[in-house]
């Protein structure tokens, strides 16, 4: 095409036509043309600047492809003409996703759900009667143990206008009757795609709502105390950018977000970015690259917690009525999760009559006193409960339930990421049962708690504050190594430390006694330095 300075605007727009086809260089080429000829300082050329920043990224990004090979998930999954947002529970035994049998607009959009049996994904069935209906629901999320399910829908009569979140819970095999998330959370506007924490606690989504950095942006709610959810914030200028933010997904550690974004250097369309987590929010997102990005708009990854095996939805590229399926791929390196997670199950049981108890198991960061990391119930039908465990990282785990002693449990994630069998069966509020406090800490040969036993501390005031009748003995135990007279003095001395912090936070005096034991007591023979920490300890006893 010569050079004719009065076709600028055809100059333009062929460069547009080229760059939709992924056309870098005869993109590059064009808008340059555009530039020398067109008007300086119109959106044209701001756009033009802009997708030469974009070209020039894509065709670095495709001289350096990511190692990346997805493969279709098989038919047995893939049944439907669309299936797409795929979201695994933190065991990876259930996929929950989007489908619909055609892509037309009358085409009925539901959340169907997939188990893994013998290490073969099964045929997917619909999710619950209690979700999917008539109307469309989809671009939903899975809280780590499957129980919380946050999925969108459109125009419905409850609606707040155009889309929004709903929320449903699950007891036993049965979901709740969905419900709006409300006015804090919902909007008049366009309200979609939500990615649920592991704890089911924090929710991010996208929306075009006031107040954010431009069209479509990230925002984030909580889940407070009373169950409310609070009212959302941006994510703010970092991950937001005046183009669209759509598609989040927080992997299971909390560390790493994932998005897709068109307003920050890419192939074109929307790209996926991930960012980490830094002291003071997220940091720099990174595009990543080719071939996972191209010239289309790209959305929906998932990454598993172990940062081994991601999914997403691609063109199915077979031929037949599959037209985008689901696909797993090998995570490459460069797009792993800051942090590498595991988890731990269990189920939760009543001591004396060993039926299953609905608790709330919580789950504190020992490094970062008095934050609370995660916080789910135990399911009252079967008593299992699920939680994220983060690799190197130290817990403090607690269960309560109403008319129960707290337990507490230490848990130290090891560098692999196997997953953890915790069992728990609560006491009923008897005189005589006891809990041991497993996250107390002391020096070697002193009754000084360190810092990181506050946690501890905390919790075992707010359980006699919600059981003011009762009484309790503090009790210490050792190990034999040393002399008898001094261990019963250290173990003594260490139990009225404990006394001494619940009366300073306002706990009556009159409700305790501390009393020593050295190693008169112990929990487990003296034979291995296993047990003999298991001797190492504190007790709590119902007077």
């Amino acid at each position: 095409m010569p050079d004719k300075p009065g076709r600028s605007a055809d100059y333009y727009n062929y460069a547009e036509l080229a760059f939709a086809r992924g056309q870098y260089d005869q993109a590059s080429t064009f808008y340059q043309k555009y530039l020398q000829y067109g008007k300086k300082n119109s959106r044209q050329a701001q756009r033009a600047n802009q997708q030469l920043v974009n070209a020039t990224f894509a065709q670095k990004a495709m001289a350096n492809p990511v190692n990346f090979n997805p493969q279709p998930l098989g038919e047995k999954v893939n049944m439907f003409g669309l299936q797409y947002s795929p979201v695994l529970t933190t065991d990876q035994q259930a996929l929950l996703f989007t489908a619909r049998n055609g892509s037309g607009p009358l085409d009925d959009e539901n959340l169907y759900l997939a188990s893994r049996k013998d290490g073969q994904w099964q045929a997917p069935v619909s999710v619950s009667e209690a979700i999917n209906t008539e109307l469309n629901e989809g671009a939903a999320s899975l809280s780590g143990d499957g129980r919380v399910l946050v999925f969108t829908s459109c125009n419905r009569q409850d609606s707040y206008g155009s889309c929004d979140l709903y929320i449903s819970y699950r007891e036993g095999n049965e979901w709740s009757k969905p419900k709006n998330m409300g006015r804090n959370v919902n909007t008049s506007s366009w309200d979609s795609q939500p990615s649920l924490s592991a704890d089911g606690r924090t929710i991010y989504f996208a929306s075009n709502r006031k107040g954010g950095q431009g069209g479509e942006d990230l925002w984030m709610t909580q889940q407070q105390e009373d169950g409310t959810w609070r009212i959302p914030v941006n994510l703010g200028p970092k991950v937001n950018t005046p183009g669209r933010e759509n598609s989040p997904f927080l992997h299971a550690s909390g560390n790493t977000l994932y998005y897709a974004t068109d307003g920050l250097p890419g192939m074109g369309g929307l790209d996926l970015f991930k960012a980490n987590r830094e002291k003071n929010g997220w940091g720099t997102p990174e595009n990543m690259g080719y071939p996972l990005n191209t010239h289309r708009d790209e959305s929906s990854i998932f990454i598993s917690p172990d940062n081994k095996t991601g999914y997403y939805s691609g063109q199915a590229g077979s031929g037949g009525k599959v037209e985008v399926a689901l696909l797993q791929f090998e995570v490459p390196e460069v797009w792993k999760g800051k942090t590498i997670s595991s988890f731990a199950q269990g189920r939760v049981f009543d001591a004396q009559t060993r039926k299953p108890l609905k608790a709330t198991v919580q789950v504190y960061d020992l490094d970062s006193a008095g934050v609370i990391s995660q916080q789910v119930s135990s399911d009252k039908a079967s008593g299992e409960y699920t939680i994220v465990v983060n690799q190197k990282q130290r817990y403090a785990l607690y269960v309560t339930a109403p008319g129960h002693v707290l337990e507490s449990r230490h848990i130290s994630a090891s560098s692999t990421s196997a997953p953890l069998a915790l069992d728990f069966y609560l006491q009923p509020l008897n005189k005589g049962a006891k809990a041991v406090l497993s996250n107390l800490f002391f020096d070697t040969g002193k009754a000084d708690l360190r810092p990181e036993s506050q946690t501890e501390l905390d919790k075992l005031f707010q359980f006699l504050k919600a059981n003011p009748k009762i009484q309790v003995e503090i009790a210490g135990h050792t190990d034999n190594v040393g002399q008898a007279a001094a261990n019963q003095k250290l173990s003594e001395a260490r139990a009225k430390a404990v006394v001494k912090y619940l009366v300073s936070k306002g706990a009556p005096a009159s409700i305790f006694q501390a009393k020593g034991y050295g190693p008169s007591q112990p929990a487990a023979p003296n034979t291995s330095e296993e047990n003999r920490q298991l001797n190492r300890r504190i007790e709590l006893q119902i007077l």
